[in-house]
This record gives structure tokens, sequence and C-alpha cells, in this order.
């Protein structure tokens, strides 16, 4: 024990991997400045929490005076509400790099806190953006001597080259059925939960490591804070969103922005439907976000980018522990 209790004060990366993060950091701001993409902070507590049904928020209890503002708030699991709210004020192009905070997930992938970088571009649409973003893994990669090709793929063509599956029509029995031996308790589990999971367990393992591909337009249902595109010609409408991996690993999650704000609170309101359903705390819907996308938000794209995956990547491990100065074991 006591041997145990000397060696946990210690870092859990090395001091090469903290340097790199270093470079990382800085050349990432360069990446931006050279494109005239504005850094900015905002609040890391929110009286206003994430809805996702699948992602966990922390909450915290403030002690003191709130002129009449609710005492719980919430840690963000995302910059994303009030970056859009200074693009609505007409801040322009930004980014923050920054800490997040998820309940529930630590692991060798996972720990609660991280860092994202997430950006918006103005007049930019989802496949736009997924370029930058490709170019942006590109230049990190190149700090450590590494390149990758990019592949472009629509969400429909990647499962129909791995799995000889169409993902807009297959059946759910399909769906189950395509995950071959692995099992699954299906108890409460959605379409789109089977798609997910045909993805983890089937799909991403078998990406190539020295590929960048980048997955665009999914199923509508699976919409986030996307626009949804019409189809033609009879065709399953989409939503105008993308995902970045490097080879297995998924590294940025972008949309073409939603600017409407009924809408946006309509799925606010789905995601408590399901909260409830599901025996999961209700984090207050953000008011001010639906105020500001009410007054106008510019036609954008936007992205976050899981900054200790990339270092993952650039480094070759599978152990989140490795990229962070203190993991959750040792924070």
């Amino acid at each position: 024990m006591r041997a145990r209790a000397m060696r946990d004060w210690k870092p859990s990366a090395t001091h090469a991997a903290l340097r790199l993060r270093a470079r990382l950091n800085a050349a990432i701001r360069d990446f931006f400045a050279a494109r005239g993409v504005l850094e900015v902070e905002t609040p890391v507590m929110s009286q206003a929490g994430n809805t996702e049904p699948n992602i966990a928020s922390f909450a915290l209890e403030f002690s003191g005076r709130t002129d009449g503002g609710p005492r719980t708030r919430w840690l963000r699991t995302s910059p994303e509400h009030p970056l859009k709210r200074l693009l609505c004020a007409g801040i322009g192009d930004c980014y923050e790099l920054g800490r997040v905070f998820r309940d529930g997930e630590a692991g060798r992938r996972h720990n609660p806190e991280f860092t994202m970088l997430e950006w918006y571009r103005l007049g930019m649409d989802h496949g736009q953006l997924a370029s930058e973003t490709a170019e942006l893994v590109r230049m990190a990669l190149a700090l450590v001597g590494r390149d990758a090709s990019v592949e472009p793929v629509t969400y429909r063509e990647l499962y129909l080259r791995e799995l000889g599956l169409d993902p807009m029509l297959a059946s759910d029995d399909e769906l189950r059925a395509a995950l071959g031996e692995i099992a699954i308790d299906p108890e409460g589990l959605t379409r789109d939960d089977w798609l997910d999971l045909l993805m983890t367990h089937r799909i991403q393992p078998s990406l190539s490591p020295d590929t960048i591909t980048v997955m665009r337009d999914y199923p509508a249902s699976q919409c986030a804070l996307a626009r949804i595109r019409a189809s033609e010609d009879g065709e399953p409408p989409v939503a105008e969103r993308f995902e970045l991996y490097l080879g297995p690993l998924e590294l940025a999650n972008g949309y073409h922005e939603l600017d409407d704000a009924d809408e946006q609170r309509a799925r606010f309101e789905r995601d408590h439907r399901v909260r409830q359903a599901r025996d999961l705390s209700l984090p207050a819907i953000d008011e001010r976000l639906l105020d500001a996308l009410a007054h106008g938000l510019p036609h954008c794209a936007g992205v976050a980018l899981g900054v200790d995956r990339l270092l993952m990547a650039m480094l070759g491990t599978g152990a989140i522990a490795d990229v962070l100065a203190f993991d959750f074991t040792r924070a």
C-alpha cells in the first residue's frame, strides 16, 4: 500500500506527452489565427444543462447569492450553447479550447473531465467544415511525423460497404442480426441504438489506422442540433451532420447548424421525454440559447473535437491516461 501511495502522486503521462500537448495547443491556436478565427472563453458552469439523453451532466449547488436564479448549476459537457449565443450577438468565426465534463464516463478511453476544441465557421456547411477539420487533424499528425489520407463517405455508403446493409431502410430485426455473435441486451434499445452499436462494434474496428474517415449525412432521427435536408426522388431525409474518425478512433462531431428556435425547443422537449422515460435527471432547457436563436443565428457550421483523443492517436496509445497530466484515478 505504501509503495502504491508513493506512485500515485506522479503524473499519468510522460513528460514527452505533456510537451506534445503544449505543442498541439500552440499549433491549434496558430491554425485558427491564420484563418482569422477568434479564440473566446465561455462559462464552465451554467443554469441550463445538456438534455441529450445519452450524455450525463454533473450538477452542483451554489451556496451564495443567486439574485433569483437557480442554485443548481451544471458543468458544461460542451461550450456549444454559449458559443452560439456569441454567434447570434455577431462575434463572427470563433473557437474555444477548454475543459468539459461528463458524468459516468471513466475508463481506458474516457475521463470525466477532458479537453474539447469547438469552433464555428460562418457561411460554411457541414461538408466544408469537415474538410477543414481533416486539415487540422493532418496538421496535428505532422507534429509527430505522420500523415493520413482523407476518405469522405456518406453514412449510408459506409454501412452498405462494410455491412452490406442499408441503414436508412433495413428493419430493426436486420440491424440486430447484423451484429452477428455480439450479444447485446435488447431491453429499451431503439433503432438508433442498434445503428450506433453496429458502428462501434462492427464498423469502427475495421477502419484503416492511416485513414481519416469523414462520415456525413446521418439518418434524420440522429439530427441532434443539425439541420435536416429533405430528400430527392423519395429517398429518406438526412441530418446535415458529420463525424470524423482517425482509424477506429472517433475524434470529431460536427453539424450544419440548426437556426430555428421553435424546432430547437421541440428537440429539447423530445430529449426531456426520453429522459423521463429512462428515469434520468432533467437538466433545465437553455432558454437563453432559444432567445438567441430567435434573434438570429448566422448561417454556419460547427464542430467539436476531442483533443485528448487526438493526442492518443498521435502517440499511438489506447489509454487516455497516457495523455493526461493526472487521470481520474490520480486527480
